[in-house]
């Protein structure tokens, strides 16, 4: 009773091996569960973070940096200006050639200055061909009655005092510069804030 036949021990067998062929069959259905997937796959699969970035990792430039700094500044610059009315706009506004035009003693004695052709003594026509007027214009404007000197000024006006300056330092021109910042410092701070034309 307790021996088994070789039929039925391979029958046992043919049992087995089937059995044992069932599970590697089903193996790899088994391995697709997520609750059997290996926590070492993190590796050849890395996982997203898809959180908001930590605070190290920010750039400090970008972190730092006000919102609508502009328009911060110009409404600063407006309250400062209607309170105190220091702002360099206002107090230290660079006077132009424009405004020098309305000093008429001012420019007598400019184009005194600058008006005579001399060989050796620059005058109006280098400040102009400096400053990029053509040398037809240049014949022009000595044909025409009216100063060249205040034609050459007129030309430039959008220009400030301080570039007419230095073109007389480039040419030695130290009486007309003299002239010129004796304005500067002394004529040009009498003129009240509001009389004299701002360009917008």
């Amino acid at each position: 009773m307790g021996l088994r036949t070789t039929k039925q021990m391979g029958r046992g067998t043919k049992q087995a091996s089937g059995c044992q062929g069932d599970h590697l069959a089903k193996e790899p259905v088994e391995d697709t569960d997520p609750s059997t997937i290996s926590l070492n796959t993190s590796d050849k699969y890395p996982i997203q973070d898809t959180g908001l970035p930590k605070e190290e990792e920010c750039d400090p430039i970008t972190l730092n940096c006000p919102a609508n700094s502009d328009v911060q500044h110009q409404v600063s610059k407006d309250v400062s200006c209607t309170e105190t009315c220091s702002c360099p706009s206002c107090s230290l506004q660079v006077p132009t050639i424009s405004d020098l035009l309305n000093d008429q003693d001012l420019l007598d004695v400019i184009r005194i200055k600058l008006d005579p052709c001399h060989p050796t003594v620059k005058n109006w026509r280098n400040f102009a061909s400096k400053w990029g007027m053509p040398y037809d214009e240049l014949c022009f404007l000595e044909q025409r009655p009216q100063s060249p000197t205040l034609e050459f000024l007129l030309r430039n006006s959008q220009r400030t005092v301080g570039q007419l300056m230095e073109l007389c330092r480039l040419y030695h021109r130290a009486d007309v510069e003299k002239v010129l910042r004796r304005w500067v410092d002394e004529e040009w701070p009498k003129r009240g804030r509001g009389e004299h034309p701002r360009n917008f």
